[in-house]
C-alpha cells in the first residue's frame, strides 16, 4: 500500500476518483489512506469480509462505466499502467481485462516461473481451458450489472465471473502493456490452503462429467510436469543460489491454471475502486 498509492497518483491517466474498503487493517493501511483522501472510505469487520461481496459493493459504488481493479499489494510499474486497461474496456464486446504480473525480486523459483507460465513473453496460459487474474484488471459495468460476482464464493469468484462472461458472448482480453509487479512467497500451510479453497470452487461450478478427471493423468502427471518444469525454470534462472531451492520447493505449488491464481484474499479485501469523473470528455472508469 505504500507504494501502491503514490504509484496511483503518478498515472498519466488522471481522471478518477477514489474509493477504499477495508476489513480491519491493523498494519498503519488506514492512515495512508486516509492521507489519500478517497471519495469513500468503508470500513468492514474482517469476519465480515468476502471477496465477491467486497467488488460488487466498490461496483455499486461506482459511478462510471468501466472498473479497474488493483490489489492493495501491487505495485504498477511506470506512470503508463492505468490507460492501456481503460482503451481495451472500450470495446463493448469485451466483458473484462486483465494486466501482466512480475514478481517481486525476493519472489522463491516455484512461484516466479508460475508468473512466467500465466503472464511470460510465451505464456503456457493461453493454452489453458480458461485463465484470469483480478489483481490487475477492469471490468466494464454494463456487463457486470447483469449478474455480478456470486457472494456464496469464497475463491475463485474472479475465475467463475469471467467464464460466466464468455458463456454469454463477451471476450476476456489480456492487455501485456499494463504491468504491475506483485508476488507471495507462500508457506506450505498457505499454499495448500489456497490450493484446496480453489479447487472447492471450481467444483462447485464444474459442469464436466466425473470422468473428465482422472486421478493418475490429473493430479499424479500432472504434479510430476509441474515439479519438472520448476526444476528446469529454477535452473535457467540461477535460482538454486543461497538456499532459494529448497525453501521453494518446500511449498505446495498450487497450479497456476486454477482459478484466481497469485490473488491474495487478504489483500483484496482492502478493495481499491478508483472511479473517473465523466470531465474532459473522457471516458468514466471505475478501479477497484
Amino acid at each position: 500500500m505504500r507504494d501502491t498509492l503514490p504509484a496511483l497518483q503518478a498515472q498519466d491517466y488522471k481522471n478518477w476518483e477514489l474509493i477504499v474498503i477495508d476489513s480491519g487493517s491493523t498494519d498503519g493501511s488506514v492512515d495512508l489512506i486516509q492521507e489519500a483522501k478517497p471519495a469513500h472510505f468503508i470500513q468492514i469487520k474482517h469476519e465480515d469480509y468476502n471477496p465477491s461481496r467486497v467488488m460488487n459493493h466498490g461496483m455499486q459504488l461506482a459511478q462510471s462505466e468501466f472498473g479497474i481493479f488493483l490489489n492493495a499489494d501491487a505495485t504498477p510499474q511506470g506512470s503508463d499502467w492505468l490507460r492501456p486497461l481503460v482503451a481495451a474496456l472500450r470495446e463493448p464486446k469485451v466483458a473484462a481485462v486483465f494486466g501482466r504480473q512480475i514478481p517481486r525480486p525476493d519472489c522463491r523459483a516455484v512461484y516466479a516461473h508460475d508468473y512466467e507460465r500465466c503472464f511470460g513473453p510465451n505464456r503456457e496460459s493461453t493454452r489453458w481451458d480458461h485463465f484470469f487474474s483480478m489483481v490487475s484488471s477492469g471490468l466494464r459495468k454494463d456487463i457486470w450489472s447483469r449478474r455480478g460476482f456470486l457472494e456464496k464464493m469464497q475463491y475463485s469468484e474472479d475465475d467463475e465471473y469471467t467464464r460466466w462472461c464468455r458463456e454469454q458472448g463477451y471476450r476476456v482480453n489480456y492487455v501485456p502493456e499494463s504491468v504491475v509487479m506483485h508476488s507471495h512467497n507462500y508457506t506450505p500451510q498457505q499454499a495448500y490452503k489456497r490450493s484446496f479453497g480453489e479447487a472447492k470452487a471450481l467444483a462447485a461450478v464444474w459442469n464436466d462429467p466425473p470422468t473428465a478427471i482422472n486421478f493418475s493423468k490429473t493430479v499424479l502427471l500432472g504434479w510430476t510436469n509441474d515439479a519438472r518444469r520448476d526444476l528446469i525454470f529454477a535452473r535457467n534462472e540461477n535460482a538454486c543460489t543461497n538456499g532459494r531451492m529448497p525453501r521453494a520447493f518446500a511449498g505446495i505449488n498450487a497450479a497456476p491454471g486454477s482459478p484466481g491464481f497469485a490473488r491474495d484474499g487478504n489483500s483484496i479485501a482492502m478493495a481499491i475502486p478508483i472511479m473517473e469523473r465523466a470531465r474532459r470528455c473522457r471516458t468514466p472508469i471505475s478501479m477497484v
